[in-house]
């Protein structure tokens, strides 16, 4: 008599419809919610389409949770903040989730994916959820389907997401068009503290913390959060932006943290402002869809490549102007559009094609 297999290898090798997956989500079911997150990281075309249509059921359960960027340089101590901080909010009866993005190889394209063993105690807790992801070499320090999985994380009923992001940049912007709060760690006793400051990014941070700040190193932690307090206070045309130090190891300033990010939330959901801002960041996602589905139209179909790649060559030998290049492909994709919508060569000729 043969041996069944295990329940769980069961249901993992199970193809899931796209009930289950709904059900699975919004039932905490954390094995089913992995695989739905997996299906909307998946490139190819019918996982695709599958997950759109999860989306869709899944859109009126989301858009409750508080959206947490969180980002500093590397070494700064981000997972050791969020594990100690999500351990606590789990205590209180939230549930938590963290995107964790990891960089992709440039070389190899490949990422290590090791946050879930940097936050051992949080991986264990039955009320958060970890999802380290590769970035792609997509830039803006977020994975491509960071925002959709966090649509996924909130119809599963999680009511803090934290995005954890690659590293400071000036392209890690990005971060802060999908989340209501943007955290910035960082580092004291590592050279002059303000020469760290990447301007485009600060101007977006909402809060920073100066971490590490337990032991002999206090002192330079509330040293730097002074120099930090008077450089935030010029940027933001004499606006105070919340400067705290915290510690991980021995959980100093994280309640602080916390609180402050509480009060700004519920402050600007009754002046209507997180609605307008979550709204504008909607209409952004869709733009940006829209240059990531021409870009995809243009290697996808056989006609246009072909253009693309004549006038790529032709700008390298530089018997071809990079305007011009471009003003080819753009007609390709017109002629492409037109072509499709019935219209004849004659009349896309008529309408500029």
């Amino acid at each position: 008599m043969s041996t069944p297999s295990p329940p769980c290898r069961q249901q993992g090798a199970a193809k899931l419809t796209l009930a289950n997956y709904a059900d699975g989500v919004l039932g905490w079911n954390r094995a089913i919610l992995a695989r739905a997150i997996t299906l909307i990281e998946s490139n190819r075309l019918d996982h695709q389409e599958m997950a759109q249509e999860l989306l869709a059921r899944l859109l009126p359960y989301t858009g409750r949770a508080i959206r947490i960027g969180l980002t500093g340089v590397p070494g700064v101590g981000k997972s050791a903040l969020i594990e100690a901080l999500g351990c606590r909010l789990t205590a209180d009866g939230h549930r938590l989730a963290v995107l964790s993005i990891d960089p992709s190889s440039v070389r190899s394209g490949g990422s290590l994916l090791g946050d879930k063993t940097r936050m051992v105690r949080l991986s264990a807790d039955p009320n958060a959820f970890i999802r380290p992801s590769p970035s792609g070499l997509v830039l803006g320090g977020i994975a491509r389907k960071t925002r959709e999985t966090m649509l996924i994380l909130e119809a599963a009923g999680c009511d803090v997401v934290i995005i954890e992001t690659v590293g400071v940049g000036q392209s890690e912007v990005s971060v802060a068009s999908m989340t209501d709060y943007l955290l910035v760690l960082m580092l004291a006793g590592a050279g002059d503290e303000l020469q760290g400051i990447k301007r485009g990014l600060l101007e977006l941070a909402d809060m920073i913390a100066i971490t590490k700040a337990d032991g002999e190193n206090v002192s330079r932690a509330k040293l730097a959060a002074s120099k930090y307090r008077f450089a935030m206070h010029l940027l933001h045309d004499g606006q105070d932006v919340p400067i705290v130090t915290c510690s991980s190891l021995d959980g100093s300033g994280l309640d602080e943290i916390w609180r402050i990010i509480v009060a700004r939330t519920r402050d600007r959901e009754r002046s209507g402002a997180l609605k307008a801002q979550r709204s504008a960041q909607a209409v952004k996602w869709m733009w940006s869809l829209v240059d990531e589905r021409i870009h995809e139209t243009l290697s996808q179909t056989d006609s246009i490549r072909r253009v693309a790649e004549d006038s790529e060559r032709k700008v390298r030998d530089g018997v071809l102007s990079p305007v011009l290049g471009a003003q080819a492909i753009v007609r390709a994709l017109r002629w492409s559009g037109m072509r499709d919508a019935g219209c004849t060569e004659e009349l896309a000729a008529k309408a500029g094609g």
